[in-house]
């Protein structure tokens, strides 16, 4: 039988009738965890405040106690339904006082309620804030109204909770359907699809919740971790070994399919580990993944009477499944040498070529944006200049290949493959995988989908070649971003619009009927509409090109590095905070990132030429002229950074083109002709001024 949503519900006339001993005693067996005397005492307090209060309604409402919010971990405290209006209450009965924190928890939850839960898109919401014993002057009754008729919270305590719940119901245009339960009950179990933000989810996987928990049932990612399990049993059971390719859209999945993969297998009793190259994306998760098991260790060891693990305890934890692709590489170079241009074991260093310091602890190895992994050119000069290695004999997807291939059973290797998002020069792409099996690993299996063999993305003659080693899987490529809930459309319009297919890119912003995007010339104005726009915990920020070097004329200095833990995970009372519009961070700390509302700023490094039909590329030199950016791999570089920019918003972006400069003598590095073209440009496909 599947879990109900929430632990207690009942008719308004109903709750009503029922003893609090009664209420509470259903609660407690609708729990999944041990209730402690403060968890009692909170709930006694939230079912007598609302007995006081919910009386004139008895007749026209349902009343919902403990709501899972599953995108976020928790629950709300309560859930009225009323006249067809949703009332989130969140209950503050420790502190008893409001708190910006609290504030941004129940607004938090109402928004979650309207982007994701199918019952909630017709529906007004309006969130109520309730700290029981909070001075009456300090209670705020402001409707303050939005376009998606989701309410700024009401802040109140329990001696005013009434006129909260009035106040609403009085000044609020809203259906006049009768009340009716089964109508009630159908809101309560309607569908529930949320996009979370890549943190998110890790957070919530780490928790034990599944992705068909926090993500859009029946999708694509459903389908692509059911299939990677799947064969992950094969390989075990016949001792296989394989190569796993998932490709996708920016913003489909592919890093949560990793991750989920990666906790799935670790709670299975199964060691596998989470690897990539992107020092942000990894700083950023492993940090967010253990101030979530510190928050919880502090839960659950005050109940059991002992001592919270430290921070260094929790982090170590956290690093058994997710790791910087380098450190894993480096762990498995220790005791080895090159001999006859392979990796070997040094004589003696291991008692055997089955010494367990020799193979990897992991059956399965994810490696996250392994189009981004180095040439042997560029791993040789590595590892000659770093590690002292003369002569690597390996690419890195070939040597990671070894690695797991030490293993004397089986083991699967997992790529997740992102296309068009190549920003470095010595990455190898998707081809050296497949050519890294063909050359040495002839006895592997390579899973990949058809659309990936269709795409081109691999020559017929190299596919020709490992023929007899593939094994197509439909669900492995992922069609549909998630990255943007608002509109799934943007990773296409952001294709189009850096391909300078002006029509095809006017005609699917017209698409993007939920998803802002607007255009300015002044940094100010923009700032003001990512405010504006940011409701609860949304996070937003400025972004811009690693070579936007004349922002700095505007206050954008991509020169100075923040710190991007800070960036992503602080809230808006740090200054440190993406929030606080202080910081701008590049392609490189974004990559595999996102934000709810961006700031994009464009400089001239990417212009136009004079009829628009090509993008020209240029680099700041000495600091007194741009110069042209000609080899075609640093051109198609510094575009897919654009594409990368340009597509971390979830909910909406301004991008800001600056007007360049108009003094006498003039700046000649910001000439406005370069910044009036990209800004006609932009404005002629349809993005709105403001």
């Amino acid at each position: 039988m599947a879990a109900l949503r929430y632990y207690y519900s009942d008719t308004i006339s109903e709750f009503l009738t029922k003893s609090v001993d009664e209420i509470i005693g259903k609660l407690t067996l609708a729990s999944q965890h041990d209730i402690n005397e403060e968890t009692s005492g909170s709930w006694v307090e939230e079912i007598e405040s609302l007995r006081n209060v919910l009386e004139p309604y008895k007749d026209r409402g349902s009343v919902y106690l403990e709501y899972n919010i599953p995108r976020m971990g928790r629950r709300a405290d309560v859930i009225l339904v009323i006249d067809e209006l949703i009332f989130v209450l969140e209950y503050k009965t420790a502190d008893n006082k409001f708190t910006h924190e609290g504030r941004t928890q129940v607004w938090d939850y109402a928004l979650d309620l309207k982007n994701f839960q199918e019952g909630c898109r017709e529906r007004i919401i309006i969130p109520i804030l309730v700290a029981s014993s909070e001075k009456d002057k300090n209670c705020e009754f402001v409707l303050r109204h939005f376009e998606d008729d989701v309410y700024e919270p009401i802040q109140t305590n329990c001696k005013l909770l009434s006129k909260a719940i009035s106040l609403p119901l009085a000044q609020i245009p809203h259906s006049a359907v009768k009340h009716s339960d089964i109508r009630d009950e159908q809101w309560a179990k309607s569908g529930y699809e949320p996009t979370p933000t890549i943190i998110e989810a890790a957070v919530a996987l780490y928790e034990e919740n599944t992705v068909d928990d926090i993500t859009k049932h029946g999708g694509d990612i459903d389908k692509a971790a059911a299939e990677i399990c799947q064969i992950i049993d094969y390989c075990r059971e016949h001792r296989r070994k394989a190569v796993c390719f998932i490709t996708g859209v920016p913003g489909a999945g592919k890093t949560l399919i990793g991750l989920n993969t990666a906790i799935d297998q670790f709670n299975r009793g199964e060691k596998a580990v989470y690897l990539s190259g992107n020092y942000p994306l990894v700083e950023v998760l492993q940090e967010a993944l253990t101030r979530d098991y510190i928050r919880r260790e502090k839960v659950k060891a005050k109940q059991e009477r002992r001592k919270p693990c430290t921070k260094e305890q929790a982090k170590s934890k956290v690093k058994a499944f997710i790791q910087m692709i380098h450190h894993y590489r480096d762990l498995y170079l220790e005791g080895t040498e090159v001999v006859a241009n392979e990796i070997r074991p040094i004589k003696g260093y291991f008692h055997s070529h089955t010494d367990k310091a020799y193979i990897p602890a992991e059956h399965v190895a994810i490696f996250d944006e392994a189009q981004r992994a180095w040439t042997a050119d560029e791993l040789k000069r590595f590892m000659s200049k770093k590690k002292g290695i003369k002569d690597f004999p390996y690419s890195e997807p070939e040597y990671l290949i070894s690695c797991m291939d030490r293993q004397p059973d089986w083991g699967v290797v997992i790529c997740l493959v992102g296309n068009g998002q190549a920003i470095n020069k010595g990455e190898a792409g998707l081809k050296e995988w497949i050519a890294s099996v063909d050359r040495r690993y002839q006895d592997w299996d390579i899973y990949m989908s058809e659309y990936l063999i269709k795409s081109g993305d691999v020559s017929k003659e190299e596919l020709a070649r490992v023929k007899r080693q593939l094994r197509p899987r439909e669900d492995l490529h992922l069609k549909m971003s998630m990255r943007s809930f608002r509109a799934e459309k943007v990773s296409i319009f952001v294709n189009q619009l850096l391909a300078l297919k002006h029509e095809d890119a006017a005609a699917t912003l017209k698409e993007l009927t939920n998803y802002p995007i607007v255009l300015t010339r002044s940094l100010d104005t923009a700032k003001q509409w990512l405010r504006n726009h940011a409701r609860g915990s949304e996070r937003y920020g400025l972004l811009a090109s690693s070579k936007a070097e004349r922002l700095k004329a505007i206050s954008i200095n991509v020169r100075y590095k923040p710190d991007f833990v800070h960036w992503f995970l602080e809230d808006d009372s740090d200054i440190r905070s993406s929030n606080a519009l202080e910081d701008t961070i590049t392609e490189f700390e974004v990559q595999g990132l996102e934000i709810d509302w961006a700031c994009v700023a464009w400089d001239a490094d990417l212009r136009l030429n004079k009829d628009h039909t090509a993008w020209q590329h240029f680099q700041l030199r000495s600091g007194t002229k741009w110069q042209n950016i000609n080899k075609p791999i640093n051109q198609a570089y510094q575009i897919n950074a654009y594409r990368v920019l340009l597509t971390r918003a979830r909910q909406g972006m301004v991008i800001v083109v600056p007007n360049g400069d108009h003094g006498v003598p003039p700046d000649e590095t910001r000439k406005p002709e370069w910044y009036d073209g990209i800004y006609r440009y932009l404005k002629d496909i349809g993005i709105k001024e403001i």
